[in-house]
C-alpha cells in the first residue's frame, strides 16, 4: 500500500512539471514513450542509433509521423542529431545532456519508490 501511495505521489509530482520538462512530451502517446526508451537504450548500450533505424523500430507509427516526433524532440532540446564522418546523409540520434540528467533523476526516483 505504501508503494502505491508513493507511486501516485511521484506521478502527481511529475505531472506538475509537465510543461517545464520532457514529462509531457514523452507521455503524449505510447509511441513518444517508446521513442524515448529506444534512444536511451541505445545511448546506455553505447550503440549508434540512426534516425532511419529509429523510424523503423517505432511500432504502429508511420515513417512521416516518426519523423515529426523526432524533429519535435530535437527542437525541444531532448535529442540532438550527429552526422557521421563516413556518410553525411546518415545521422545518429543522441540524448542531450540536460535530458540525460532528467532521465536519470526520473529513474532514481522510481528506484527509491520500489525499494
Amino acid at each position: 500500500m505504501k508503494t502505491t501511495k508513493e507511486l501516485l505521489n511521484f506521478w502527481e509530482d511529475q505531472m506538475k512539471l509537465s510543461h517545464t520538462s520532457s514529462n509531457y512530451f514523452f507521455r503524449k502517446s505510447p509511441s513518444h514513450y517508446h521513442m524515448m526508451l529506444l534512444v536511451m537504450n541505445a545511448y546506455k548500450s553505447d550503440e549508434n542509433l540512426t534516425v532511419e533505424e529509429l523510424k523503423t523500430k517505432l511500432f504502429k507509427t508511420s515513417r512521416p509521423k516518426s519523423a515529426l516526433m523526432i524533429n519535435e524532440a530535437c527542437e525541444k532540446g531532448f535529442f540532438i542529431l550527429e552526422k557521421t564522418s563516413n556518410d553525411q546523409r546518415k545521422k545518429f540520434i543522441k540524448p542531450t545532456g540536460s535530458f540525460m540528467k532528467e532521465f536519470e533523476d526520473y529513474l532514481k526516483r522510481l528506484r527509491e519508490i520500489s525499494i
